[in-house]
């Protein structure tokens, strides 16, 4: 079996996006700072997702409450957005792995790959995408990012009069 692994192209990341309609935030933080935070409230400002949050450590995050395990949401998420170490990762795949109904996609974010945990999720019947920004990828396909990740808005060099 070969050691590498790819994401699914980005058409079907569309796809995937386009069939979401519940996300669960492993690793949800309530400090601004965080990456998982400015995802969160972008995922609660700019998309039509019910998103719920966990994390054991916290009750409440953007006014919404947290769930202290995936075990514990009162929905099963289509897609499970992981903000955690990657030591944690065959923890939360564990977890997710452990919902009935199952999840449709295990979505990891930037700096998380791991080729053998994808292929063990893959075996399991999930969709996988490692490595990837929900934010980003979603903003891209609504329009509000080019595919370098950046605004699309009006730039131009030109100075203005």
């Amino acid at each position: 079996m070969s050691e590498t692994w790819e994401n699914p192209p980005a058409w079907r990341r569309q796809q995937i996006l386009r069939a979401t309609r519940t996300v669960a935030v492993v690793g949800a933080s309530a400090n601004p700072a965080r990456a998982s935070n400015f995802v969160a409230t972008y995922l609660l400002a700019s998309t039509g997702y019910d998103v719920c949050f966990v994390n054991p450590n916290a009750t409440e995050i953007l006014g919404r409450p947290v769930y202290a395990s995936l075990a514990d949401l009162p929905v099963t998420p289509d897609l499970v957005d992981v903000f955690r170490r990657p030591q944690d990762l065959p923890g939360v795949l564990d977890d997710v792995l452990a919902l009935d109904p199952r999840p449709r996609t295990f979505w990891l974010q930037f700096g998380l790959f791991d080729a053998a945990l994808a292929r063990r999720a893959e075996a399991a019947g999930l969709e996988v995408v490692m490595d990837r920004c929900l934010k980003v990828e979603h903003a891209r396909f609504a329009g509000g990012l080019h595919l370098a990740g950046f605004d699309t808005g009006v730039i131009s060099a030109r100075r203005r009069e």
